[in-house]
């Protein structure tokens, strides 16, 4: 029993001299990376968050066929397989088919992870459009003067929007030590997301870095002097008519939204996402942002990546299909989806807590399997 005790203390004073020097070094992430071990939908409790408000809410009008036709088995099965929260089809403007498992309702909100990423480089495009950025080929340090030396004053805006900024940001989910976790779990995104350093020339390697959509959220916090939670809701949520406010976590009270993910919402104010993209940035008439940037958003960047090939399956922070063309989309480590599928006039939403395999040109098996079920639909 003596025994016993001793290894219990021993190991509690271990513990507790690990969080003392966590903190006293400025990794104070360290420990809440530890205690949570990886991310999870409804991590935005876990954060401090900004809202992104609405004012006029715009209901989506229900389709005549609404929920009359049945998922295939193996469609089904996918779903339920890989814990499906919420999944919403919009076909010809209107809600054609709409379920939700578990803990998941219409209202109830959920990360997003990476779509958030989309998000991001929609506001680039519209701050562009405002002239707040005057181009993308405006170099990065004109934003963030930080952002200088060891050949960071060759990154310019393009490079962030189709990561290849060249920077050694690692993209490690896992690892409680790594930048992503830093980056997740740390109070101070700034310092993180600029002490990076370069490895290879940008523009020459398409390789995914959460890093480099950070960066495109503090030029856009410097560009239009609004926190992103803001300029979202002047530039996207009013506009778009969402039912229910979101909300953007940040790394710290009043502090950075974390750009590159923990956009939290529900699936039919997700799905105004979609439906933007799909009419080429217009929205009921009014014209949102530039045809041609969502245009670009969703061609493959085509840079070489890190097998040697030309990537073919993404654009500016949008995910491509290669081989349903035109299909383009915004994608969640854990299977979150927004997927625009311009031949049938449809969004699909699909939020969740595993995500789908990839099966083939770095597209998820969900879009395979979508693209056999929507057709059927009327």
């Amino acid at each position: 029993m003596k025994k016993l005790k001793r290894v219990l203390l021993y190991i509690i004073g271990v513990l507790l001299l690990f969080v003392a020097g966590s903190f006293a070094t400025g990794k104070g992430y360290l420990v809440k990376s530890l205690i949570y071990n990886f991310a999870d939908v409804d991590d935005y409790k876990k954060f401090h968050n900004d809202e992104v408000a609405t004012t006029a809410p715009q209901p989506w009008p229900i389709a005549n066929q609404y929920n009359k036709v049945s998922l295939p088995p193996d469609l089904a099965s996918h779903l339920d397989s890989t814990e499906t929260g919420a999944l919403l089809v919009i076909r010809n403007d209107s809600i054609m088919w709409e379920s939700y498992w578990d803990d998941f309702s219409q209202n109830s909100l959920s990360g997003s992870f990476s779509v958030a990423k989309s998000i991001t480089s929609l506001l680039v495009g519209m701050a562009l459009q405002e002239g707040k950025i005057k181009s993308i080929e405006q170099p990065v340090r004109d934003f963030l003067p930080a952002f200088t030396g060891q050949g960071k004053d060759s990154v310019r805006i393009k490079h962030l929007l189709t990561m290849s900024s060249g920077t050694n940001f690692s993209e490690s989910y896992i690892n409680p030590f790594s930048i992503t976790a830093e980056m997740y779990y740390g109070a101070n995104l700034e310092r993180t997301a600029l002490d990076v350093k370069m490895e290879t020339t940008p523009g020459a390697l398409h390789r995914y870095k959460s890093g480099d959509t950070q960066l495109l959220g503090l030029v856009l916090e410097k560009a239009t002097g609004q926190s992103l939670a803001s300029y979202a809701a002047q530039k996207l949520w009013m506009p778009l008519g969402a039912e229910s406010k979101a909300l953007w976590s940040t790394d710290r009270a009043g502090g950075h939204a974390k750009a590159y993910c923990c956009f939290n919402s529900n699936a039919r104010d997700f799905a105004r996402i979609g439906s933007l993209m799909l009419h080429q940035g217009n929205w009921k008439g009014q014209q949102l942002i530039d045809s041609a940037w969502v245009q670009a958003s969703g061609t493959a960047c085509m840079i070489t990546d890190d097998i040697g090939k030309p990537c073919h399956y993404y654009g500016y922070q949008w995910w491509v299909a290669p081989d349903f063309p035109g299909v383009f989309y915004a994608r969640g480590i854990l299977g979150q989806y927004i997927i625009i599928i311009p031949s049938l006039n449809t969004v699909v939403v699909r939020l969740g807590r595993i995500k789908s395999p990839v099966w083939q040109n770095q597209t998820p098996a969900l879009i395979y399997k979508l693209m056999d079920w929507l057709p059927t639909l009327p």
